[in-house]
């Protein structure tokens, strides 16, 4: 029977794929995907803090990730509310969430393999609320434009679990496959499967990076996979389709292992831009506030780039007072600004700034007219 957009596919093949999906350009992608990986692990494991990558490029891939789905944050948003999600806006909460959930799925391996509860703990965190697999039918896909139907996918629990079930096995079981075809294959499944209500999108793609870590391609989830997508949505879109149409999985596979290999050597350029801008800060403060510098405190300053009065209290650097007296003399000496939300005042770190939410990776010299400009 041809594929029936309208009618649920309960019938979506099971995992492994029936068509050869290791074909030997494939393969040479995989080559130049795992290089690009490894290199970004050896760059990442070089940063002293390691706090730094965890709270700032999953927050550029949470705003991708989130905007993919037409939830709409800004870069600025997410830094400002960082660690007051309470008081932003309802797209920049989500995009929040985004985050938490990537963290807290992070941490779920090590308690249990990636697999049906991993995604389940990662889509509730994502909404905010417990959710479990579909029980109610009616769920449909639709062109955004056109409201036309252009996927249902399989209904019913127990027929659910059971292709979530193939899909974990092939996760964990399929060895002699590459673990970069294994995610973009597990990445389609899962999006077929469509298990949840909603949040599955997002889900998928915090698997994605959840998968690159426990096969140990990464130690941390920081690469900034869902850029390279949201500049191709469309193109990702077809082709997840073109699976479900036509079988068409190496085109799929190619597309998935070039956004790893690009966002693999973008994300490592941006984390050598940070430690260069790193070096300058500790100079800079070192040479014109050396009453007031420390290690602890340039690090301090890229842990995000809105910093709170509380933050340094909270790092052990200084007492309220002097934290505040840090915090003011590098405003004074324009490396901070301050900004004042209510009653709290907020020092924005424009530099650090600057370089996270530029596509190049500029790294600006303090204390120049130029610098001042940003």
């Amino acid at each position: 029977m041809p594929f029936d957009p309208r009618r649920p596919y309960d019938d979506l093949p099971g995992l492994p794929p029936s068509a050869d999906i290791e074909t030997k350009p494939l393969l040479k992608a995989c080559i130049e995907a795992r290089a690009a990986l490894a290199e970004l692990k050896s760059v990442g494991a070089a940063i002293p803090n390691q706090a730094v990558l965890i709270n700032t490029i999953p927050l550029l891939e949470a705003q991708a990730s989130s905007e993919i789905e037409n939830i709409v944050t800004t870069s600025d948003a997410l830094f400002r509310f960082a660690h007051d999600e309470q008081a932003a806006d309802p797209a920049t909460k989500e995009a929040l969430s985004y985050r938490a959930a990537l963290h807290e799925g992070f941490d779920s391996l090590d308690e249990r393999p990636l697999g049906t509860g991993t995604a389940m703990r990662v889509c509730s965190r994502l909404k905010n609320r417990d959710m479990d697999i579909r029980r109610i039918p009616g769920t449909a896909l639709t062109n955004s434009a056109s409201g036309e139907i252009v996927y249902t996918p399989p209904q019913g629990e127990a027929l659910l679990r059971e292709k979530l079930a193939n899909w974990e096995r092939f996760i964990h079981e399929a060895t002699d496959i590459d673990p970069l075809i294994r995610m973009a294959v597990a990445h389609y499944q899962f999006e077929a499967i469509h298990p949840f209500l909603d949040g599955n999108g997002r889900t998928g793609r915090v698997l994605n990076l959840l998968m690159l870590v426990e096969q140990g391609l990464l130690d941390q989830p920081v690469l900034y996979l869902s850029r390279y997508i949201l500049r191709r949505r469309a193109e990702y879109y077809r082709l997840l389709l073109s699976i479900t149409r036509d079988g068409a999985w190496e085109d799929w596979i190619a597309f998935m292992l070039a956004a790893t290999t690009e966002t693999a050597r973008w994300t490592s350029d941006k984390i050598r831009a940070i430690q260069r801008l790193h070096v300058q800060a500790t100079e800079f403060v070192r040479t014109h506030a050396p009453k007031i510098y420390s290690r602890e405190l340039v690090d301090a300053l890229f842990v995000q780039p809105y910093r709170r009065i509380q933050n340094l209290v909270a790092n052990g650097i200084a007492k309220r007072q002097t934290a505040s007296v840090y915090l003011k003399e590098l405003a004074d000496l324009g490396m901070l600004a301050e900004i004042k939300v209510g009653r709290e005042k907020l020092f924005l770190h424009p530099h650090f700034v600057h370089l996270l939410t530029s596509d190049d990776h500029p790294v600006l010299p303090y204390g120049t007219a130029e610098s001042r400009k940003h």
